[in-house]
């Protein structure tokens, strides 16, 4: 069990995004990780460290992300072992240059045999955690597709239960498994939309 943040639309996203991984450090106290999305430099900066939410992110940190949006995640290992590379939520750069910030909660019942086919195929995880699978699906997808096609190509993919909050470009993309086993609230703040793992 992990927990999952993600605001948009909110002068001070990082912050707000902090204080929702506070509330919900009981779903993980292995490592907490936040992304914003900066709009002045058009792109994504990640902080993320092993411990409790209060340990990882200082002031100083949390000035640094500065943007109207922002995900993070509170890390409890199901898959993979407890270790920086694990924490979340995943920052990468696919085609084009675009950066997708991944924060998953949940477990892929396939990921095994997933992962032995994109490793068969070329792809080099730097992970040991399933929530890297939904990165090289996606990647994988996004050849002359947007970016919402790529990830309803990735989730039909993968088995399993799980919730998914992947940012890009100043968006957040809120998913849930089909059955919606674990949970995924939405709410309105202002003029913000909220998603966390809990209500």
């Amino acid at each position: 069990m992990c927990g999952i943040f993600g605001i948009v639309g909110h002068e001070d996203a990082a912050r707000l995004t902090y204080f929702g991984l506070y509330a919900l450090q009981h779903r993980g106290q292995e490592s907490a990780g936040i992304a914003a999305w900066n709009e002045e430099d058009g792109s994504c900066h990640l902080h993320a460290g092993m411990g409790l939410v209060p340990d990882v992110f200082h002031e100083e940190d949390l000035r640094h992300l500065d943007g109207t949006t922002a995900v993070g995640h509170v890390r409890y290992s199901t898959t993979g072992k407890p270790q920086l590379r694990n924490a979340q939520p995943l920052l990468v750069r696919v085609r084009n240059g675009m950066q997708i910030a991944l924060a998953h909660n949940g477990n892929l019942t396939n990921a095994a045999e997933l992962r032995r086919e994109l490793e068969n195929d070329g792809c080099i995880f730097q992970t040991t955690i399933d929530s890297e699978i939904f990165v090289h699906l996606i990647a994988r997808a996004l050849s002359g597709t947007s970016l919402e096609e790529a990830i309803v190509t990735a989730c039909r993919r993968v088995e399993g239960a799980y919730s998914l909050l992947i940012m890009s470009e100043g968006r957040i993309y809120a998913i849930r498994d089909p059955h919606g086993f674990h949970p995924l609230g939405m709410a309105r703040m202002g003029d913000a939309w909220v998603f966390a793992s809990e209500t």
